[in-house]
């Protein structure tokens, strides 16, 4: 059974920086792509930012330029480093990872259980 466990929410001062972690683990083959997502209090959730497993990345026009999603394949972990933090920026942060359990096995998505961050003065 895979889990994905996201740390390093909490609440931060406008202009500040958050770095999210999301460790998975359990029996593993390979971890594909690799995403963040949010939500916000009555709104959908969306995407904030991926990455393949090449390195290829992806951010939502709202987070360019201050948000960067890294991997530690080593350690099974995925990074979300938040820089210059706006109130808007405020929502539970949920990782997604596309795993594949074994080299015979298609890959399945996994959900994180979400970590609040909260930006306000």
């Amino acid at each position: 059974q895979v889990q994905l466990v996201e740390s390093g929410g909490g609440l931060v001062q406008p202009g500040g920086s958050l770095r999210l972690s999301c460790v998975a683990s359990g029996s593993m083959f390979r971890i594909n792509e690799v995403a963040w997502y949010r939500q916000a209090p009555g709104k959908q959730r969306e995407l904030v930012a991926s990455r393949t497993s090449s390195g290829s990345t992806n951010y939502a026009d709202s987070v360019k330029g201050r948000f960067t999603i890294s991997r530690d394949n080593a350690k099974n972990t995925v990074f979300l480093q938040m820089n210059s933090l706006k109130p808007e920026d405020t929502a539970v942060y949920y990782c997604y990872a596309r795993i594949q359990g074994s080299p015979m096995q298609s890959e399945w998505g996994y959900w994180g259980q979400g970590t609040q961050v909260t930006v306000s003065s």
